[in-house]
């Protein structure tokens, strides 16, 4: 690619002197996504982090570029900027990414916090910064550096939400509400995925879906002594306990009804071999285990395939179990634990929540009284089959900016606006990429984003802008 050195600097000073700054002013709001904060419109932050962004775009303007504001009744906000293409071309590209956060989660080791931005070399720590703030600032630098560079691009239209981390329950209605200048995009580039190393680029195949469901079994109308009532009254833990050993072998960790599986198409199977054989031990070394952990098992393409096309439970919460200070000797009235249960991408989530229900509420232990209150349904995707051309370029992107050549991998997480984009724009290409890689722990404490990795990822993008035109023209 031409101009590849010039790029190359002239995105790394854009993100030096105009991205990192900012970036650290947004990680210090705390916009967390209304579905952890019910009160986010009285709290403001989110209207700061909107402001926060909207004045930096303003002041990076690129030539004939229109910002639009989006503020439904009652919704999240929205941002939506488009940028004319140089070139007469009827195709536009649309570039995907969230502001919204996940909440602070305990754990931040010392001298670091979700509303903190510390760097440290390459790594900027801090919630939010990885997922996905950093996406709208090198959104923008991709296409200032096009406009430095005179390299010409589609129109582009990038849009910017603020309830991802919610299941993006706000982004239909505004889809709708500005259906015109979305317009019909014939490529999707979404930056909002994970990465399995940081030495290529990676394209995200698939992600999987999310049922989330509060399970809560009672059994007393109130807590009574544990001396007289155990060996009479049955735990609402250990039916609870029972409830989820119908759902998941506490042994191995399978799913256990067969309804929440699908057949691993031979492509993704082959990908996932791939994979293995450059990441190795990698696919599993990247958490930060216990001394003595195990995964679960010990060959990495299974693993991978576990993460990407299979489905499991992690208990994420719990109610009713007092702190261990407050403890005292009651046999408690009830126990609710939270299940976040991840689904092949291809499973629908309603058909696996009626499942679920079938499941966990038939014939209860000492017919105790059972309740299930479903928090959120995401519908998996896979993505559609790469365009040669597109194929070839993310290839060439990444020798030319990372040394070595793009992987393809399923994440294990739920993007819920891949799944409607792709049903709303069946003919669009995907490129759906990230910055999470090893132990940039998104939704967990020390989230970081790897700065280094991020100017390189921006650098890929702009080489997908030019070939995309290119591709249009023959």
């Amino acid at each position: 690619m031409a101009n590849t050195d010039k790029i190359k600097s002239f995105v790394d000073n854009f993100w030096e002197r105009e991205i990192v700054p900012i970036m650290m002013d947004y990680i210090k709001i705390p916009n967390v996504s209304p579905m952890f904060d019910h009160d986010w419109e009285k709290h403001e932050h989110m209207n700061r982090a909107l402001t926060l962004v909207k004045s930096w775009i303003e002041a990076h303007s690129l030539p004939g570029a229109c910002l639009h504001v989006g503020r439904l009744e009652g919704r999240t906000p929205l941002l939506l900027l488009e940028v004319p293409g140089k070139a007469t071309t009827d195709q536009t590209v649309l570039m995907y990414g969230h502001l919204d956060k996940q909440p602070e989660m305990i754990g931040w080791r010392d001298g670091l916090g979700a509303w903190q931005p510390v760097r440290e070399g390459d790594k900027l720590y801090g919630r939010g910064g990885a997922d996905d703030g950093y996406a709208v600032f090198a959104s923008i630098c991709a296409l200032k550096a096009m406009q430095e560079m005179g390299l010409e691009h589609a129109r582009v239209v990038l849009l910017i939400e603020f309830s991802e981390e919610s299941g993006s329950p706000d982004l239909p209605s505004y889809v709708e509400h500005l259906a015109k200048p979305i317009g019909r995009p014939d490529l999707v580039i979404c930056l909002d995925s994970g990465a399995g190393n940081y030495e290529q680029l990676w394209s995200t195949t698939s992600l999987r879906g999310l049922v989330s469901v509060q399970l809560r079994v009672d059994v007393l109308e109130e807590g009574v002594h544990s001396g007289d009532a155990s060996g009479i009254v049955p735990s609402s833990f250990r039916i609870l306990r029972q409830l989820v050993s119908r759902l998941e072998d506490e042994t191995t960790g399978t799913i256990r009804p067969e309804e929440f599986y699908v057949a691993i198409p031979d492509e993704r199977r082959q990908q996932a071999v791939k994979v293995a054989d450059v990441l190795g031990n990698e696919v599993f070394s990247k958490f930060p285990w216990k001394s003595g952990m195990q995964p679960v098992a010990a060959d990495p393409t299974e693993l991978i395939l576990n993460r990407t096309w299979r489905p499991a439970l992690a208990i994420t919460g719990q109610d009713g179990i007092p702190a261990l200070k407050d403890g005292g000797n009651v046999m408690r009235s009830h126990t609710t634990l939270n299940l976040s249960l991840r689904l092949p991408p291809t499973l629908t989530p309603a058909k696996a929540q009626g499942v679920l229900k079938k499941v966990l509420t038939k014939d209860p232990p000492y017919g105790a009284k059972v309740s299930l209150n479903f928090q959120g349904l995401a519908q998996g995707w896979e993505a559609p089959q790469l365009s040669p051309w597109l194929s070839e370029t993310l290839d060439e992107a990444s020798h030319l900016f990372y040394g070595k050549p793009a992987l393809h991998m399923g994440e294990g997480g739920s993007i819920p606006f891949m799944s409607m984009l792709g049903e709303k724009f069946p003919g669009a290409q995907f490129v759906v990429t990230g910055v999470l890689g090893p132990q940039s722990n998104a939704h967990g404490p020390n989230e970081f984003l790897h700065i280094g990795y991020a100017k390189k990822l921006t650098s890929a993008v702009i080489h997908v802008l030019k070939q995309h035109l290119t591709h249009q023209k023959r």
